[in-house]
């Protein structure tokens, strides 16, 4: 007779002892965030967070090895011809994009879902293949090809996968694997070791966001798009951990880059899952199926990176150095007059400004005020909701070289 797998066979799922490291790094990643974007107006904040949103897509694909620029995402959210042949690829960008501002709305209306609940982990899949095609949901099996249908577990022998040297859970044991899943990582209401934990919620939240993430791919419970929803999944439970920064940071950026430069950084979250995978190694190395070590090592490399995006947005967010960075945009620009940058400043302090005030603003005639402002809206750096309306920031992605430095790879 067969012995169904245990669902314990994902413990460790939560660091219960975490060390004086976990500790001070769950504390920097709390006052980074709350640091990050403070001095923002909430219309200027909102812009960029849709720059992060579009930086998150494209570095989530790049994990997956789909390159979309992102100029293409960008044009891909005004719509996708039927006849591009990049579509399905635009249109996995799109469902990407649209999915993180979701979350981050209802993080903002205080409306954001427990990240760790089952109905909210199937919702992410299904509203992240909505738009998806045939050939999208198309996945080779081990006899014959099925068609994924959104939203829904793994079944069937012909759906259990092997992933690297990872056998995860058999099919028919997904759904008992999951509810211990959520009984384990629930945020609301969180396990009572977990409200006991040294360090308060807020770090063992971020503990959870962590070892969460590694031990859903672990589980791998959709036939694919497991790693795009554990992103997702990260990205939600930044929130609910109080560290999401209004949505100007995310993980995925960090995961797809890695500490170190170069090659070697970008192999760093492939290798730290990987050793987050390995069995007990002994005694001395936790008392689950799997070793609380390499889960410790997973999760201080994880906080790490949050770390490290953190001080490299807070960089860049930063009002003197970003209207530093305008101002050479607009130095730099042919077409730009002088002017210009008194537009862009007053914006980037403001949030908003009316119209009728560039006059004032800029110090020159109306009909020249009139023709800066124009300049700057064909330009994509000023729009207003209506044609007449406040204008305020925008960041397209053909500025983003200058505005933002090394937010994507060189070249890109």
């Amino acid at each position: 007779m067969t012995i169904p797998e245990a669902p314990d066979r994902i413990e460790p799922a939560r660091i219960e002892s975490p060390s004086g490291e976990l500790l001070d790094l769950s504390l920097e990643v709390v006052a980074k965030a709350e640091l990050l974007g403070h001095a923002l107006h909430p219309e200027t904040a909102g812009q960029l967070a849709r720059t992060v949103r579009i930086m998150n897509t494209y570095y989530s694909n790049l994990i997956e090895g789909h390159n979309t620029r992102p100029r293409e995402i960008e044009q891909a959210l005004g719509g996708i011809k039927p006849e591009d042949d990049r579509r399905d690829l635009k249109i996995e960008a799109v469902a990407h994009y649209r999915v993180q501002q979701d979350i981050d709305e209802q993080a903002a209306a205080g409306t954001l879902p427990d990240p760790a609940s089952l109905d909210f982990i199937r919702q992410l899949h299904r509203a992240f293949y909505a738009g998806a095609t045939e050939k999208m949901l198309t996945i080779a099996g081990k006899a014959h090809s099925f068609l994924m249908v959104p939203g829904e577990w793994r079944q069937g022998q012909e759906q259990d996968v092997e992933v690297g040297r990872h056998l995860p859970p058999a099919s028919n044991r997904v759904p008992d694997f999951m509810a211990y899943f959520h009984r384990r990582f629930a945020f609301e209401p969180a396990p009572r070791e977990a409200m006991l934990a040294v360090g308060g919620s807020r770090s063992a939240r971020l503990f959870a966001m962590a070892t969460a993430h590694h031990r859903f791919n672990y589980i791998h419970p959709f036939p694919d798009g497991n790693g795009r929803v554990s992103r997702l999944m990260s990205h939600a439970m930044a929130h609910a951990a109080g560290v999401g920064a209004h949505g100007l940071w995310s993980i995925a950026r960090g995961l797809a880059r890695g500490l170190a430069s170069g090659p070697e950084g970008r192999a760093e979250y492939k290798q730290h899952m990987a050793w987050a995978d390995d069995q007990r190694q002994g005694d001395r190395d936790g008392r689950g199926n799997l070793s609380l070590k390499g889960l410790e090592l997973f999760t201080a490399w994880f906080l790490r990176v949050c770390v490290d995006q953190l001080d490299y947005m807070a960089g860049l967010f930063d009002l003197g150095t970003l209207g530093g960075r305008l101002k050479r945009y607009v130095d730099r620009h042919e077409t730009l007059p002088a002017e210009a940058i008194r537009l862009l400043q007053e914006a980037l302090i403001r949030g908003v400004f009316d119209r009728g005030e560039a006059p004032r603003i800029t110090g020159l005639p109306e009909r020249s005020a009139r023709r800066v402002l124009k300049a700057l809206a064909e330009e994509g750096l000023l729009a207003s909701t209506t044609e007449k309306g406040p204008v305020s920031l925008r960041f397209p992605a053909h500025t983003l070289d200058i505005l933002f430095p090394r937010l994507y790879p060189e070249g890109v």
